[in-house]
């Protein structure tokens, strides 16, 4: 069986989850405690980083998310997820760059990172100027989902994309921890709710931390 070694919160591992789910590709999950460096582990990844994706050949892709999908759409190019004309697939891949980079750097990184992985690593208390900064950086990013889904039908274009994907990876770990303002943002929410239908969802939206659950509308399908 192909396997995911992954962190349920992390939106890297929740990107290639989506990935395999919407390209229907089996595959079992193990939630790895990196924090452990289990040896088993750091002979598939030095690195010691999930996402780790071990093909039923034993075949290991690492070297973070977007490889590992890049990796998975070159591999299995039924229903194709970053476009079909070069101009699409700049466009889809910018947008993968705005959310894993700037949106990372300026929200996922400063709430989700700070509220659940330093718990679990024990590093610490959250720093709160750190917080404060994800809070206000938040309104910016979820007015450009609203300006991009009101322009098109999806993030990227026409077609449900990698670009989706991505954003709700991020988008769905800190919805997880009650962090996204949904009231204030109505156009981010209607793009949201569109993806939280989608197949490609129910494994992340069945995620159940121990000691931290998440918030009562967070599968809930109309919020």
């Amino acid at each position: 069986m192909r396997t995911l070694y992954h962190l349920p919160l992390d939106p890297g591992c929740r990107k290639v989850r989506m990935l395999l789910r919407e390209k229907q590709l089996e595959c079992e999950l193990h939630a790895e405690k990196i924090w452990e460096r289990r040896d088993e582990f750091l002979k598939l990844n030095p690195a010691g980083e999930v996402p780790v994706l071990v093909e039923e050949d034993g075949t290991t892709i690492t070297g973070g998310a977007q490889v590992v999908a890049e990796y998975l759409e070159e591999a299995y190019p039924e229903n194709p997820l970053l476009g079909d004309t070069p101009l699409c697939r700049a466009e889809v891949r910018r947008l993968i760059a705005w959310f894993d980079l700037k949106f990372w750097r300026e929200v996922t990184a400063n709430l989700v990172e700070e509220k659940m992985l330093k718990r679990f690593l024990g590093l610490g208390q959250p720093n709160s100027s750190a917080i404060r900064a994800g809070h206000a950086n938040i309104h910016y990013h979820l007015e450009y989902i609203a300006w991009l889904s009101d322009r098109r039908n999806w993030l990227a274009g026409e077609d449900f994309s990698l670009a989706d994907i991505t954003a709700a990876s991020h988008i769905s770990a800190l919805d997880y921890i009650g962090d996204v303002p949904w009231q204030m943002h109505p156009g981010a929410k209607d793009w949201y709710a569109r993806v939280k239908s989608r197949p490609c969802m129910r494994g992340v939206l069945g995620d159940t931390i121990a000691g931290a659950p998440p918030v009562k509308h967070y599968a809930d399908l109309d919020f």
